[in-house]
């Protein structure tokens, strides 16, 4: 016998509604948080530092972030409803608070070194997350690829930030 799937299963549409805008205020509410101290530092200090030729322009940032934060917050949901999935629930938060710490560590405390050892972290957190989804919800852990793909180009930005700053 196959696993039931959640299209099988009941789901009052107030619980599972209310479930995708916590999952959205969350992960929107983790970027703004860290997009409070990043704006502050970004104009003065921020760009000041040597960066390599790679670095993508500071406005590329704001749309590749909201595309992936949508994209967490329903991979999150999805996995959420199935309703029997604490593990990587609990996996989903710990990256997405390691993320919501990168930005006051790197333009608050201004630490590139701190922030590239969060970064590594947040990686291998996001990499067990979609590990831990897969069973669960294959699409849910299909749309974290995206920002896995963009926290490895991050954390390498972040590694060469880092050394071109170093004295």
């Amino acid at each position: 016998m196959g696993r039931l799937h959640l299209s099988a299963v009941e789901i009052p549409p107030v619980r599972d509604v209310a479930g995708l805008v916590a999952f959205a205020v969350l992960c929107f509410g983790a970027s703004l948080l860290g997009g409070r101290v990043a704006s502050t530092a970004f104009a003065d200090w921020y760009t000041a530092l040597a960066k390599p030729d790679w670095t993508p322009p500071g406005w590329v940032f704001g749309p590749v972030w909201t595309v992936l934060y949508a994209l967490m917050a329903t991979a999150g949901w999805m996995v959420w409803r199935e309703g029997h999935a604490r593990v990587p629930v609990l996996l989903f938060f710990l990256q997405l608070a390691l993320n919501a710490v990168w930005p006051w560590i790197f333009f608050g405390l201004k630490r590139l070194d701190w922030a590239f050892y969060d970064i590594v972290a947040m990686t291998v957190a996001t990499l067990a997350t979609i590990v831990a989804f897969y069973p669960v919800r294959r699409r849910a852990a299909l749309l974290l690829v995206p920002y896995f793909v963009w926290i490895l180009f991050a954390g390498s930005l972040s590694l060469a930030v880092w050394r071109l700053n170093s004295p």
